[in-house]
């Protein structure tokens, strides 16, 4: 009863999202329900002990990355930068290539370290643009973004500086770079098949006579400005966040230390407040190359910029409100679902499963799926499981960095489902529906979940790590 419970739960949730009702009112809502069914005297306790907390643990953490990230975007979009982009990547490569387009750009910027919230909101103003001088449908801008941020570059390349790359070493003993040849070979396959999936969805709809669509909704503003920018200088912002990011991941801790505290100028004693700097450097130094990338789109284009900047970044802060609210309600949701009974019925019947590297990627995918996030899944289960992990694989001869690869692979599979975060993010900066665009994420997250046993399969047999 405690699982069908969760399963009901995260059930409601999903169809709730699919049907466009907002996740900040029914996360609350499906994970009480849950809480009520299990034990109703914790509802009251669970609410503002653990979900309220949970939910703004996570704005305090992050809510400055989507402010800064939608800023950054809609400065992108308003100067005519993303115009410029589109149009050399078009004389470059093609109409007919739209879609790679974006997913490289996706995946460099991803790769390059940059939060995939950010890289949704930097890359959207010129995928806009991209997709309709291209007459490809708007509708397919959510799956190819999916493809680009949000699989290969996430977790399967080896050496990505993205959270699900970084958990495992903590759990295994491995670095970034664990398992270099399975990760490059399920990075392959997930770039390929997937790419190859979109292809056959724009081809389907260019035989049916759709184009870019009318009557959307949180369209790029156009650009009112007299002359574009050259395509390097409209390019540059991107690269300076990529390039300011990787900085600074490495000059903060120098230059500040493992902890650093400081005592308010206030009246009376109060206590120092003390930062642990390990856990808050990659978000300072997201923030610091954001801010970079901001000041450089104002020093280049300030004049196009000016005009606009007013009711742009009003438009933008409420995007990221929007978003940021939506996805630390699901974070909450998840830290709920997490601490109640049913949710331990599952870790422990993955437990059973008997292939040391299968039991170990679909406990990961399956709670990644129930919790939304693939951090939070795989933090979950690798806390729970990973000792008994390490002793399957060592009776087995299984090497650790196969151990860290799988793992971290297997976290961003089924964490995409409706009720994920990030996909309910990309969505609504968007402004599209689960009904319009969800079909092709789900399509790259199961590409991605089979990319998972794909290397398994490679590891048996031939024996690469």
């Amino acid at each position: 009863m405690s699982f069908l419970i969760v399963l009901a739960a995260l059930c409601f949730l999903m169809f709730v999202a699919y049907r466009g009702y907002s996740v900040i009112l029914f996360a609350p809502i499906a994970a009480l329900g849950a809480v009520l069914l299990t034990d109703p005297a914790l509802v009251a306790p669970m609410f503002t002990g653990l979900f309220m907390d949970k939910m703004v643990g996570f704005l305090k953490l992050y809510f400055p990355v989507f402010l800064l990230g939608a800023v950054f975007g809609k400065l992108i979009e308003i100067s005519g930068f993303s115009k410029s982009i589109v149009a050399a990547t078009i004389r470059l490569l093609g109409a007919q290539r739209a879609m790679l387009s974006i997913v490289v750009v996706c995946a460099l910027l991803t790769y390059g370290g940059v939060s995939l919230f950010v890289v949704v909101f930097a890359v959207y103003p010129f995928a806009a643009e991209l997709f309709r001088q291209s007459d490809i449908p708007k509708r397919l801008i959510p799956g190819t973004i999916a493809l680009g941020a949000f699989t290969f570059t996430m977790d399967a390349l080896p050496g990505t500086p993205q959270i699900q790359n970084i958990i495992p070493t903590a759990f295994f003993g491995t670095t970034s770079w664990a398992a270099p040849v399975l990760g490059t070979l399920g990075g392959v396959f997930i770039l390929i098949v997937g790419m190859g999936y979109l292809e056959w969805r724009r081809r389907a709809a260019l035989r049916a006579g759709e184009g870019y669509g009318g009557q959307l909704r949180n369209e790029p503003e156009p650009f009112r400005g007299e002359k574009l920018a050259h395509p390097l200088i409209a390019l540059l912002p991107l690269l300076l966040v990529g390039v300011a990011n990787f900085a600074f991941t490495r000059w903060i801790p120098e230059f500040y230390g493992a902890t650093q505290s400081f005592v308010p100028a206030v009246i009376g004693n109060p206590a120092p407040v003390v930062q642990d700097v390990s856990k808050l450097a990659a978000i300072w130094a997201v923030l610091g190359a954001l801010l970079v990338g901001i000041l450089a789109v104002l020093a280049f284009a300030w004049r196009s910029v000016f005009a606009s900047f007013a009711e742009g970044t009003k438009n933008a802060i409420g995007g990221a409100l929007l978003a940021a609210m939506n996805t630390a309600s699901e974070y909450g949701f998840g830290a709920v679902i997490a601490a109640l009974p049913g949710f331990l019925v599952v870790a422990n019947a993955l437990g059973a499963i008997p292939n040391p590297l299968v039991n170990e990627a679909i406990s990961v995918t399956t709670l990644a799926g129930i919790t939304g996030s693939a951090s939070g899944g795989m933090s979950i289960a690798l806390a729970a499981m990973a000792d008994s992990f390490i002793a399957n694989a060592n009776a087995a001869g299984i090497p650790m960095d196969v151990l860290h690869r799988v793992a971290s692979m297997a976290s961003g599979g089924m964490d995409t489902l409706p009720h994920n975060g990030a996909v309910i993010t990309l969505l609504a900066v968007t402004g599209l529906t689960h009904r319009q665009s969800y079909k092709d994420i789900f399509a790259i997250t199961l590409i991605k979940t089979a990319a998972v046993f794909v290397i398994i399969g490679v590891f048996y047999a031939t024996g690469w790590v």
